[in-house]
């Protein structure tokens, strides 16, 4: 069993510890130190014959999963970098034609789920990957614990058969239906669209009815088979995107114009809505997609005045409220059902009613041209990280962390020169026909337009203070000559 693990979206929702540049799956939103995506990774760990996982994400968060694989001593199956969001059929598609063995079983998972009983995620596992060997498009259905219009629905056919019989393996054969008493996977009769409040309630009180997961099991060749049916031409794209793909360091980049060219469609349109074998496995093991700062609000542990609280917090008579503070105290006296949420460069207040709302703060930001909905004040890259700490009109300060052995990209700037203080560490400074070492409380000046390089040559991380100073600071004032992580110049 292949662990498929899709690494996309932005989540804006979670705005603003989730930017577009460091979306929710790789914070630690639900306590301890795992990101969303290593807990993912770590859910299925231990189960018999599951493998390394293949991860299925954008391209310009590659570094962020490979860092975050190599914090659990992993190595991935694969890194497949979509370098267009495509939704999950073309990705699932993907991770099926990459693999050697068509009748490996394929386990997808988002990730940026959240489930607190994995025992029984894996006993349900088990259910499942006996009906995905016998030919079944396996999805997991959440047992509702409320009526909630946030998620779509399955509808299960609980009359029908928990054992999959298949004939001939043709391509349209049908499955049948032997009834049990203990029916653990039913037929799917299907899939439904968030409904409205009374909808939810008819659905809870019918019995017959689960949240979509999102979360499938099945054979690759089964899957690919499927597609063949009921959506060729995405299944076309990705053939000839994966037949176009490079290999990079860890990862494997596709074909950027056919990928492109590929139509975006779910799994749930592009197949299972149209599919003859899908069964549904109920699954109920404190599931959450953590699609909002209200669901983490229902998951996150509550104090007795329903609270819960995260980061240095003082309050004095508030209720039922979510207070997450990043880099500063944050009090509040006398509030009731709000979600406060405090960064280094922005803070939010919000009623907790209206959380799904919070898109519309992160659209109004972009269409500003604003930095904050794309990226923190403390920005990861693949050697490092930078944070500005100050800046005004010509000049800017940065503390530069540049991890043991790795090193930035020979450049040059047009427009600013830069001034490198070590305070930590051992500095490798490359300055025109110059290289030399630098301590700490040592510093040097790099002029405009001048080629250099920064690296790391020792054992601990490299810390530094940069003074940029010219008439034009931006990110994109970078000329690169030579880079050891494949970026463009």
């Amino acid at each position: 069993m292949i662990p498929v693990i899709l690494s996309g979206g932005s989540g804006t929702r979670l705005w603003p510890l989730s930017r577009e540049l460091y979306p929710k799956q790789f914070l630690p939103l639900t306590g301890g130190d795992l990101s969303l995506l290593q807990a993912t990774v770590e859910r299925i760990a231990g189960f018999p014959g599951a493998r390394a996982p293949l991860v299925v994400c954008n391209e310009a968060h590659r570094f962020l999963v490979a860092e975050q694989m190599r914090q659990l001593e992993l190595e991935p199956e694969a890194i497949l970098l979509e370098p267009v969001g495509r939704n999950t059929a073309p990705a699932v598609a993907l991770a099926a034609l990459s693999q050697p063995d068509p009748e490996s079983v394929l386990l997808v998972m988002p990730a940026d789920h959240v489930i607190r009983d994995i025992a029984a995620f894996h006993r349900a596992l088990s259910i499942g990957l006996e009906q995905a060997r016998s030919g079944a498009l396996v999805t997991f259905g959440v047992v509702p614990q409320s009526a909630h219009t946030g998620y779509g629905y399955i509808r299960a056919d609980r009359t029908g058969a928990s054992s999959l019989v298949l004939g001939a393996s043709e391509k349209n054969t049908k499955h049948k239906a032997q009834s049990t008493k203990d029916s653990s996977a039913f037929p799917v009769l299907s899939f439904i669209e968030k409904p409205d409040q009374a909808t939810a309630e008819s659905y809870l009180a019918s019995g017959d009815y689960f949240w979509n997961s999102g979360m499938f099991l099945f054979k690759a060749s089964v899957y690919l088979a499927e597609m063949e049916r009921h959506a060729p031409d995405i299944l076309e794209s990705c053939r000839a995107a994966l037949k176009g793909a490079q290999r990079d360091r860890d990862f494997l980049r596709l074909d950027e114009e056919a990928f492109s060219n590929c139509r975006s469609d779910s799994i749930d349109y592009a197949v299972m809505e149209r599919t003859d074998r899908a069964m549904v496995v109920p699954l109920d093991a404190g599931w959450s997609d953590v699609g909002s700062w209200d669901s983490l609000w229902e998951v996150g542990e509550r104090d007795a005045q329903g609270n819960v609280f995260k980061g240095d917090v003082v309050t004095e008579g508030v209720r039922n409220t979510y207070i997450h503070a990043q880099q500063r105290l944050v009090a509040a006296v006398g509030l009731e059902d709000l979600v406060i949420v405090e960064t280094g460069d922005a803070v939010l207040v919000m009623d907790r009613a209206r959380t799904q709302d919070v898109k519309q703060i992160v659209a109004r930001l972009r269409e500003a041209g604003r930095d904050e909905a794309q990226v923190h004040r403390r920005v990861a890259r693949p050697w490092g990280t930078y944070e500005c700490i100050d800046g005004a009109d010509r000049f800017q300060v940065k503390r530069i962390t540049v991890k043991p052995g790795e090193k930035l990209s020979l450049q040059m700037h047009h427009h600013r020169a830069e001034h490198w203080v070590v305070v930590r560490g051992t500095a490798r400074i490359t300055r025109g026909e110059e290289v030399f070492i630098l301590s700490e409380n040592e510093s040097t000046y790099i002029p405009l337009g001048v080629k250099h390089r920064l690296e790391n040559p020792g054992r601990i991380p490299l810390e530094l203070i940069e003074v940029q100073s010219g008439a034009y600071l931006g990110e994109d004032d970078i000329v690169r000559f030579e880079d050891t992580y494949g970026r463009a110049k």
